[in-house]
């Protein structure tokens, strides 16, 4: 979702926190978003800290272009050294809608995360247990997925309510050196499930679109969190089993979850499961690296027929009671391949060119979006003298289900209105990531959304659908 970058392992992060300020006019947009964008770059941060660098400062950080490392009392190094680590994200971008949408206009958007990490073992002597929690503060966030295309595609992973927000708390036990873990607390399941290595420089990337408008307010990711537990089992250096179960429904973010501390137990639950296999993933690897993912998910709720009511009546004929029949659950299946095309000499798993996809469906009687795929290609360190940039491109496809559609023919025969019919949406970016000082990255975007919201009426023009469109910006990540 980067969502904002990794956090997958003790003391790793990625960036959260989200400040969204929508402007007027075009013009007036991008010249104040320039403005807060220079300034925001002096606050960026990614961490990922899983590697424990010394003196407590992950890689890439802005701290190693400040004077001491940016710890000119020491403090950093002094709790690395018992332990605990910290660091905060901040993520910054202008976007602005050309054409298409409900409207056109420019909004800034910015989003932080500051996070806490500990090693219990150094601190306490607790072997193979370690703590985590991170919180975002996020600004007038509602951006042009929602004020300009109503989109269910994600057009920017940073998106979220204006708030002051928990997100995950947990502890993590390992065991059998290391090999089998449990983690418990208030989880996101977009940390460790459904996620493609290679796609994570897109803004786009996200949280899969099947499942966001499919599972209860979204699910368990970003920005939301839920109490669950995950279980995880690493034989060997190449394959990896995860099983989560968590809260169902964390709530809608706006009113019901709005500060991520309302802590949902009586939900209906989600599990999810995934297997993984890994290869060439060493730094000395000569081959090309890869991963593929293979996983599922059953969510035990209670979900609404999209056709039909509990008579077998369409609900669109005037003699409908209105009352969608029920099904017990919904469960969908998906596949993921991140694959090194080209490794230079020297180059690391994430060099040179690499592919990636992710493929998913469901149910299509329950599920507004039954088919979603997603790829692209990523082309890292092919610039000599600019050997940590990157730049690529991806598409997000996301098919309406066969009961919508079959729904909205059924509204134009029993209305006699004409009305589109929705059938999918898709979005395509073109993106350049370009390191300004190591944890410091500028990002120009050009994305392309094609039948915003699944080809839904235009408000102002019922009978037409909403235009494809457009979308320029830069979006500025900085690490500390």
């Amino acid at each position: 979702m980067e969502t904002v970058d990794q956090r997958k392992e003790y003391g790793r992060f990625r960036p959260v926190f989200a400040i969204k300020s929508q402007l007027q006019k075009r013009t007036s947009a991008f010249r104040q978003g320039r403005r807060i964008l220079l300034a925001a770059g002096l606050f960026f941060l990614v961490v990922d800290a899983s590697a424990e660098p010394s003196d407590g400062i992950p890689v890439p950080s802005i701290a190693t272009s400040l004077p001491d490392n940016g710890d000119p009392t020491g403090v950093r190094k002094w709790l690395s050294e018992r332990g605990i680590t910290y660091g905060a994200v901040y993520t910054g971008e202008a976007l602005g809608n050309v054409s298409g949408g409900i409207r056109q206009g420019g909004l800034y958007g910015g989003k932080l995360e500051m996070a806490v990490g500990a090693n219990l073992e150094k601190l306490i002597g607790w072997q193979g247990l370690s703590f985590f929690a991170n919180a975002f503060q996020i600004h007038r966030s509602s951006g042009p997925r929602d004020q300009h295309f109503t989109s269910l595609v994600t057009i920017s992973n940073i998106e979220a309510v204006s708030s002051n927000r928990l997100s995950e708390l947990w502890f993590e036990q390992k065991f059998f050196d290391d090999r089998f873990s449990i983690r418990f607390g208030q989880l996101t399941t977009d940390a460790e499930f459904f996620i493609s290595d290679y796609s994570r420089m897109f803004i786009s990337s996200d949280w899969p679109t099947i499942m966001g408008a499919n599972i209860p307010s979204g699910g368990p990711a970003y920005p939301l969190a839920t109490p669950g537990i995950r279980w995880k089992f690493d034989p060997n250096a190449h394959w990896s089993m995860l099983l989560g179960l968590y809260n169902g429904d964390p709530g809608d973010q706006a009113i019901v979850n709005r500060t991520g501390t309302n802590f949902r137990i009586n939900d209906p639950p989600l599990l999810m499961g995934e297997v993984q296999y890994r290869y060439n993933q060493a730094k000395e690897s000569h081959g090309l690296a890869g991963t593929v993912r293979l996983g599922g998910w059953h969510h035990f709720g209670r979900f609404n027929d999209l056709r039909f009511d509990s008579a077998g009546l369409s609900l669109a004929d005037p003699l409908s009671s209105g009352i969608a029949r029920q099904f017990r659950g919904t469960s969908g299946i998906y596949g993921i391949i991140d694959q090194q095309l080209y490794r230079p000499e020297g180059g690391g798993p994430d060099s040179g060119i690499s592919v990636f996809s992710r493929i998913s469906g469901t149910p299509s009687d329950r599920n507004l979006v039954d088919f979603f795929l997603d790829g692209g290609v990523v082309f890292a360190g092919m610039v000599p003298q600019r050997p940590d940039d990157r730049f690529g491109a991806s598409f997000i496809y996301a098919r309406m289900s066969d009961r919508a559609r079959a729904l909205d023919r059924d509204l134009i025969a029993f209305s006699g209105v004409a009305q589109p019919i929705r059938n999918y949406e898709m979005t395509i970016e073109l993106s350049y990531q370009a390191q300004i000082r190591p944890g410091w990255t500028m990002q120009p975007v050009l994305q392309y959304i094609i039948h915003p919201g699944g080809h839904v009426p235009d408000p102002i023009s019922p009978s037409a659908a909403i235009k494809s469109g457009a979308l320029l910006g830069v979006r500025s990540t900085v690490a500390f």
